[in-house]
């Protein structure tokens, strides 16, 4: 089962490790020492959220923010974890381990995979998961140490970021493929930008979330 499940994880071995030492490059920028990286990739484990904390953290944003910031960038998610409440098996430590370490990566895997007859179903995805975290903690760890240990040039790999979140976008686009969500995070964003830059992210997710909830009550009412 283990080796199954190793072989069966590679593809996000390929992923994770290149992005993780990345990561692990760009944090070390922030001036913490080498191991805050392969912490962050235990206790957090959230590459977007990650890199986003990166740019927060440089810019002197609050705890508070970058907490709720990273609540909403992975409330996706909750929808993932819906799909997979069964699947996991009882509710022990193993299986509040897999839903800490859903990520899109093992959804993806894990939804199009099939489990061999002879495997139990939450033992071969605990092991998925599991190698999954260590492909990201053995990147971000790399990265870290490299650039501790040499001289290395970082300008332009803060674009790494920037690529992800493209990334994140168009598959969100993929999924819902409706502009109106798009168009008010886009006017959110503006507004905070110019008006509370101190505080864009959070501004920008307050009034996008009231934007959509406030068109949502708007629809119901007139469908009474």
């Amino acid at each position: 089962m283990i080796r199954s499940a190793l072989t069966i994880s590679l593809p996000i071995l390929f992923g994770f490790v290149p992005l993780g030492i990345a990561f692990g490059l760009l944090f070390q920028e922030l001036g913490y020492p080498w191991y805050f990286a392969s912490l962050m990739a235990i206790f957090v484990y959230a590459g977007a959220a990650q890199f986003m904390a990166i740019g927060l953290l440089s810019s002197g944003i609050g705890l508070l923010e970058i907490a709720i910031s990273t609540f909403f960038l992975n409330s996706r998610h909750m929808f993932y974890g819906l799909a997979f409440l069964e699947s996991f098996g009882n509710w022990n430590l193993r299986k509040l381990y897999l839903i800490f370490g859903l990520t899109d990566e093992t959804y993806a895997l894990m939804t199009t995979i099939k489990v061999p007859k002879n495997f139990t179903k939450e033992r071969y995805y605990f092991f998925i998961t599991l190698f999954a975290q260590l492909y990201w903690v053995l990147g971000c760890t790399i990265g870290a140490l490299t650039a501790n240990a040499l001289s290395f040039n970082t300008n332009g790999m803060e674009f790494a970021a920037t690529a992800l979140f493209v990334v994140l976008l168009i598959e969100q686009w993929v999924k819902v493929k409706r502009l109106l969500p798009f168009v008010i995070a886009f006017i959110a964003s503006t507004i905070a930008l110019l008006f509370f830059i101190k505080h864009m992210l959070l501004v920008a997710i307050i009034l996008s979330i009231a934007s959509i909830v406030l068109l949502r009550l708007i629809k119901i009412q007139s469908n009474e």
